[in-house]
């Protein structure tokens, strides 16, 4: 099941401007957005307060950790 969340207005009208402005759906620039946080964010920090370790394969966090070691 995905869950679906409520954007802020703020958020959402963020979303559908960077949306326009690369010409693809809201959807697939969320996407574009999420891939990036791992370049953002500290991914050994993620790791360590991740709450479900089952799906660290599939993480993009994890994998940067793996990049670093």
């Amino acid at each position: 099941m995905i869950y679906t969340f409520e954007l802020s207005t703020q958020a959402f009208n963020t979303l559908q401007r960077v949306s326009w402005a690369l010409a693809i759906p809201m959807s697939l620039t969320a996407e574009i957005i999420f891939e990036q946080l791992p370049e953002l964010l500290d991914p050994l920090k993620v790791c360590s307060t991740c709450q479900d370790q089952t799906r660290c394969r599939e993480c993009q966090f994890h994998s940067q950790n793996d990049k670093e070691v």
